[in-house]
Protein backbone atom coordinates (compact mmCIF):
# COMPACT_ATOMS: atom_id res chain seq x y z
CA UNK A 1 0.00 0.00 0.00
CA UNK A 2 1.34 3.41 -0.91
CA UNK A 3 1.22 6.38 1.42
CA UNK A 4 -1.43 8.95 0.58
CA UNK A 5 -0.17 12.05 -1.17
CA UNK A 6 -0.04 15.18 0.88
CA UNK A 7 -1.48 17.88 -1.36
CA UNK A 8 -1.33 20.52 1.35
CA UNK A 9 0.78 23.61 1.00
CA UNK A 10 3.28 24.29 3.79
CA UNK A 11 0.92 27.00 5.02
CA UNK A 12 -2.05 24.61 5.15
CA UNK A 13 0.09 22.02 6.90
CA UNK A 14 1.19 24.60 9.47
CA UNK A 15 -2.43 25.55 10.13
CA UNK A 16 -3.34 21.91 10.63
CA UNK A 17 -0.30 21.22 12.82
CA UNK A 18 -0.99 24.23 15.02
CA UNK A 19 -4.66 23.25 15.37
CA UNK A 20 -3.76 19.67 16.26
CA UNK A 21 -1.30 20.92 18.86
CA UNK A 22 -3.93 23.29 20.30
CA UNK A 23 -6.46 20.50 20.91
CA UNK A 24 -3.95 17.85 22.01
CA UNK A 25 -4.61 17.16 25.70
CA UNK A 26 -1.51 15.49 27.13
CA UNK A 27 0.00 18.64 28.63
CA UNK A 28 -3.41 19.61 30.01
CA UNK A 29 -3.72 16.24 31.75
CA UNK A 30 -0.13 16.51 32.99
CA UNK A 31 -0.74 19.90 34.58
CA UNK A 32 -4.03 18.82 36.16
CA UNK A 33 -2.35 15.74 37.65
CA UNK A 34 0.18 18.02 39.34
CA UNK A 35 -2.35 20.47 40.76
CA UNK A 36 -1.69 20.50 44.52
CA UNK A 37 -4.39 19.20 46.84
CA UNK A 38 -4.34 22.63 48.52
CA UNK A 39 -5.92 24.18 45.45
CA UNK A 40 -9.58 24.96 46.03
CA UNK A 41 -10.52 24.57 42.37
CA UNK A 42 -12.01 21.35 41.09
CA UNK A 43 -9.63 19.50 38.75
CA UNK A 44 -12.39 19.23 36.11
CA UNK A 45 -12.69 23.04 36.06
CA UNK A 46 -8.92 23.44 35.74
CA UNK A 47 -8.81 20.89 32.91
CA UNK A 48 -11.63 22.60 31.02
CA UNK A 49 -10.09 26.06 31.39
CA UNK A 50 -6.57 24.81 30.56
CA UNK A 51 -7.76 23.43 27.24
CA UNK A 52 -9.43 26.73 26.42
CA UNK A 53 -6.27 28.58 27.42
CA UNK A 54 -4.12 26.33 25.25
CA UNK A 55 -6.27 26.93 22.15
CA UNK A 56 -6.27 30.68 22.82
CA UNK A 57 -2.51 30.71 23.43
CA UNK A 58 -1.81 29.05 20.09
CA UNK A 59 -4.13 31.48 18.32
CA UNK A 60 -2.54 34.45 20.10
CA UNK A 61 0.99 33.26 19.29
CA UNK A 62 0.55 33.18 15.53
CA UNK A 63 0.18 36.95 14.99
CA UNK A 64 2.51 37.73 17.88
CA UNK A 65 5.46 35.72 16.53
CA UNK A 66 4.71 36.36 12.85
CA UNK A 67 3.96 40.07 13.11
CA UNK A 68 5.83 41.00 9.93
CA UNK A 69 5.25 37.81 7.90
CA UNK A 70 3.16 38.48 4.77
CA UNK A 71 1.13 35.22 5.05
CA UNK A 72 0.33 35.74 8.73
CA UNK A 73 -3.34 36.55 8.14
CA UNK A 74 -3.90 33.44 6.03
CA UNK A 75 -2.36 31.20 8.71
CA UNK A 76 -4.50 32.87 11.37
CA UNK A 77 -7.60 32.23 9.25
CA UNK A 78 -6.69 28.57 8.69
CA UNK A 79 -6.12 28.01 12.39
CA UNK A 80 -9.30 29.73 13.59
CA UNK A 81 -11.42 28.09 10.89
CA UNK A 82 -10.29 24.67 12.15
CA UNK A 83 -11.05 25.79 15.72
CA UNK A 84 -14.51 27.00 14.65
CA UNK A 85 -15.29 23.65 12.99
CA UNK A 86 -14.03 21.74 16.03
CA UNK A 87 -16.06 24.00 18.34
CA UNK A 88 -19.21 23.45 16.31
CA UNK A 89 -18.80 19.69 16.50
CA UNK A 90 -18.06 19.84 20.23
CA UNK A 91 -21.04 22.10 20.85
CA UNK A 92 -23.39 19.74 18.98
CA UNK A 93 -22.12 16.71 20.85
CA UNK A 94 -22.45 18.48 24.19
CA UNK A 95 -25.98 19.57 23.37
CA UNK A 96 -26.98 16.03 22.40
CA UNK A 97 -25.49 14.61 25.62
CA UNK A 98 -26.70 17.26 28.07
CA UNK A 99 -29.65 18.89 26.36
CA UNK A 100 -28.01 22.27 26.90
CA UNK A 101 -27.18 24.64 24.07
CA UNK A 102 -23.44 25.32 24.40
CA UNK A 103 -21.50 27.56 22.00
CA UNK A 104 -17.88 26.54 22.60
CA UNK A 105 -16.53 28.99 20.02
CA UNK A 106 -18.30 31.85 21.79
CA UNK A 107 -16.73 30.67 25.05
CA UNK A 108 -13.30 30.76 23.40
CA UNK A 109 -13.93 34.30 22.13
CA UNK A 110 -15.07 35.47 25.56
CA UNK A 111 -12.02 33.98 27.28
CA UNK A 112 -9.70 35.47 24.65
CA UNK A 113 -11.27 38.87 25.23
CA UNK A 114 -10.79 38.43 28.99
CA UNK A 115 -7.12 37.51 28.62
CA UNK A 116 -6.45 40.37 26.20
CA UNK A 117 -8.23 42.80 28.50
CA UNK A 118 -6.12 41.60 31.45
CA UNK A 119 -2.93 42.10 29.43
CA UNK A 120 -4.00 45.64 28.52
CA UNK A 121 -4.82 46.44 32.16
CA UNK A 122 -1.36 45.32 33.30
CA UNK A 123 1.23 46.69 30.85
CA UNK A 124 3.73 46.88 33.73
CA UNK A 125 3.92 43.08 34.06
CA UNK A 126 7.38 41.69 33.36
CA UNK A 127 5.99 38.52 31.79
CA UNK A 128 2.62 38.01 30.09
CA UNK A 129 2.37 34.64 31.85
CA UNK A 130 1.97 36.46 35.19
CA UNK A 131 -1.10 38.27 33.93
CA UNK A 132 -2.44 35.25 32.09
CA UNK A 133 -2.00 33.06 35.18
CA UNK A 134 -3.94 35.46 37.38
CA UNK A 135 -6.69 35.75 34.77
CA UNK A 136 -6.75 31.95 34.45
CA UNK A 137 -7.38 31.60 38.21
CA UNK A 138 -10.20 34.13 37.89
CA UNK A 139 -11.71 32.18 34.95
CA UNK A 140 -11.58 29.07 37.15
CA UNK A 141 -13.63 30.89 39.79
CA UNK A 142 -10.91 31.50 42.39
CA UNK A 143 -8.92 34.62 41.56
CA UNK A 144 -6.78 34.24 44.68
CA UNK A 145 -5.74 30.60 44.08
CA UNK A 146 -1.98 30.78 43.53
CA UNK A 147 -1.81 27.16 42.38
CA UNK A 148 -4.32 27.84 39.62
CA UNK A 149 -2.50 31.04 38.65
CA UNK A 150 0.79 29.18 38.43
CA UNK A 151 -0.82 26.37 36.39
CA UNK A 152 -2.40 28.80 33.92
CA UNK A 153 0.81 30.80 33.59
CA UNK A 154 2.74 27.62 32.95
CA UNK A 155 0.29 26.47 30.24
CA UNK A 156 0.54 29.86 28.54
CA UNK A 157 4.33 30.12 28.61
CA UNK A 158 4.90 26.50 27.56
CA UNK A 159 2.36 26.70 24.75
CA UNK A 160 3.70 29.97 23.34
CA UNK A 161 7.27 28.66 23.56
CA UNK A 162 6.33 25.50 21.65
CA UNK A 163 4.45 27.49 18.99
CA UNK A 164 7.47 29.74 18.54
CA UNK A 165 9.76 26.71 18.17
CA UNK A 166 7.39 25.22 15.59
CA UNK A 167 7.14 28.45 13.62
CA UNK A 168 10.92 28.87 13.67
CA UNK A 169 11.38 25.36 12.30
CA UNK A 170 8.47 25.42 9.81
CA UNK A 171 10.34 27.17 6.99
CA UNK A 172 7.08 28.31 5.42
CA UNK A 173 7.30 29.99 2.05
CA UNK A 174 4.96 32.20 0.13
CA UNK A 175 4.18 30.80 -3.29
CA UNK A 176 5.58 32.82 -6.11
CA UNK A 177 8.23 34.99 -4.56
CA UNK A 178 9.78 32.58 -2.03
CA UNK A 179 9.42 34.93 0.92
CA UNK A 180 10.42 32.76 3.85
CA UNK A 181 9.06 32.79 7.36
CA UNK A 182 12.24 34.31 8.76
Amino acid sequence: MTAPENNKTPLQQAGEDLFNFAIEREDTKWLVARLPAESEIKPATVEYELQILKIISVGWSIPYFLAEWPEKQRLIELFWQAVREFSGSLSQTTEMMTGQDIDYFQTLKERLDGYLDALQRHPEAKEPSEVIGAEFARACGKADDLFAAFTGGRMFSTTTMRVREYLDAANLQETGDSTSLH
